[in-house]
């Protein structure tokens, strides 16, 4: 068995729910088998990533076939450049810019959307082709207060977190917002001022322990 094999035989590895039949993917490995197979008459390469199947064309990634704890779903990395004529894109998140995610909790659903689904596929692969890259916000996201008053305390911590990416800042700003009290904020931002100094984005880790 090849590794997509052995994750929709055991599962994705990402919870406590590994090799047991309350697993995600036991869940919805149906429609996931199903969804492999429409990917894989498109022409795209099947690797594994992230411990999920990844589909690619000439290196570059395509989509995600993957399932969540309430649906599977087909996830575009430059979802967002698709058209969506017939309106079965959603984002992941209030703040994602790129990814989009076709949802599914019934065979019957995938089989409808065969024509759909290929005619999306192709034009995602056409992004590829043709190189098309996506436009990031520019806008850069506030700086919380806590945020600034850390940069106060410690400049070498400023100077560190202007040098990641663009979307390093703002996965960390993000992070840093989302609570409402400042105690709460001023925690997490503590928590992560190694990995800032150590020039990491805050999901570094995670995306590397998942290869």
């Amino acid at each position: 068995m090849n590794q997509v094999d052995t994750y929709l035989e055991e599962g994705c590895g990402r919870c406590s729910y590994y090799r047991t039949p309350d697993c995600k993917v036991h869940t919805w490995k149906e429609i996931i088998i199903q969804l492999r197979k429409i990917l894989l008459s498109c022409g795209l390469k099947e690797e594994y990533k992230w411990s999920q199947p990844c589909y690619t064309y000439e290196g570059s990634n395509v989509l995600i076939a993957t399932a969540f704890k309430d649906y599977a779903a087909l996830a575009f990395f430059k979802g967002s450049l698709l058209k969506d004529p017939n309106n079965i894109l959603v984002a992941p998140g209030e703040h994602s810019q790129a990814s989009r995610l076709a949802k599914f909790t019934d065979i019957e659903q995938v089989e409808n959307l065969d024509d759909v689904l290929r005619a999306y596929i192709f034009e995602a692969i056409d992004l590829e082709k043709t190189g098309k890259q996506l436009e990031f916000k520019k806008d850069p996201e506030p700086i919380p207060a806590e945020l600034q008053a850390k940069f106060d305390q410690m400049p070498e911590l400023k100077t560190a977190f202007e040098a990641l990416t663009p979307g390093r800042q703002r996965g960390y700003i993000i992070h840093f917002t989302q609570p409402k009290q400042s105690k709460t904020r001023e925690s997490r931002i503590e928590k992560c001022v190694e990995k800032i100094l150590r020039g990491e984005g805050f999901h570094d880790a995670y995306r590397m322990n998942r290869k």
